[in-house]
């Protein structure tokens, strides 16, 4: 099994949003193992399924949150900057890795929907039982996204992690016979838990500058929160499915594709700050990126491994 941390990382002055297992540049004295650099491992490749188990209780219009941002990372929009638009910039990392043909490049699209609103495994899970939900999803060219609602409390989640990425071997493996690895996502709500350190910037975070939180562009701090996270562990899991694939530092807690940008939103992004955004004039709302049915969504900067520099969308 190998999963990948949202990990806590306390700055100097600041706690910033968390992605795919940060850790803090300082503590590494490895010049080389920092580089940002593609360790010649697979890469996510074909048409994948994004399948959604929803653990607990969700409200449609939240559900319909995440599926609208899963739905338009291949639909573009008229309006930009859009979804697909930041979701299309990870090509260039298959391209680096000489991934050129169009096989070769990762298409997705919405596939199955469960619901577990009856809390099957309770509301107090260890990290063995997301995989055993993770499971439950396809398990052929498909990323299993497990999202657990607001009063289910996780092992590590806030402790020092917002959310997972991996992959390990599927069901049939767990007893005793051959099954090929599949990928696996895991995001909590934080919103009644600790917003400030997983929903930021629409909440105050606990450490750093206090300024005052942005205005959630789909008006629920929790879900919201959830779609930055989900983005972030995303370009992970495509990118670094199995931990040799494109990261910095060590492979055990690695900085990926969007965690090597940490609390980057937008152009002039400093600590406590997350960027120039567009803001809607009707709700206030900060955002970057248009999605499907009208939706507005804040997604990370992602690490631009031809220039070496972080990328957004505004």
């Amino acid at each position: 099994m190998a999963a990948f941390a949202i990990l806590k990382l306390v700055l100097v002055i600041s706690l910033f949003h968390f992605s795919s297992a940060a850790r803090n540049l300082a503590k590494t004295s490895d010049k080389n193992q920092m580089q940002f650099q593609y360790h010649n491992g697979p890469l996510l490749t074909g048409k994948f399924s994004v399948n959604l188990i929803w653990y607990g209780r969700f409200t449609p219009s939240q559900r319909a949150i995440v599926s609208d941002f899963f739905t338009s990372l291949s639909k573009p929009t008229s309006d930009q900057p859009s979804v697909a638009t930041w979701w299309k910039s990870i090509d260039k990392y298959y391209h680096l890795a000489h991934l050129n043909t169009p096989s070769s490049s990762l298409s997705l699209s919405l596939g199955t929907q469960i619901l577990d609103e009856n809390y099957s495994l309770g509301k107090s899970l260890t990290f063995r039982q997301i995989q055993q939900l993770a499971s439950k999803g396809a398990q052929n060219s498909a990323i299993n996204v497990v999202l657990t609602s607001s009063d289910v409390l996780i092992d590590g989640f806030c402790m020092n992690s917002c959310g997972t990425h991996g992959s390990f071997n599927g069901a049939n493996q767990i007893r005793g016979s051959k099954s090929n690895k599949f990928t696996y996502i895991w995001v909590g709500n934080s919103e009644t838990q600790c917003p400030g350190q997983c929903a930021w910037p629409f909440h105050q975070p606990i450490y750093g500058p206090q300024s005052p939180p942005l205005v959630a562009p789909n008006n629920d701090v929790g879900l919201d929160g959830m779609v930055i996270n989900l983005a972030s562990l995303l370009a992970g899991t495509a990118t670094n499915p199995f931990r040799n694939g494109y990261f910095q530092g060590p492979k055990e807690a690695p900085l990926e594709a969007a965690s090597s940008c940490l609390g980057v939103y937008g152009k002039g992004a400093y600590p406590g700050y997350a960027g120039d955004l567009l803001v809607d004039p009707t709700t206030g709302a900060s955002y970057n990126a248009h999605g499907s049915n009208g939706k507005k969504y804040l997604l990370p900067a992602l690490f631009d491994p031809s220039t070496s520099t972080c990328s957004t969308l505004v």
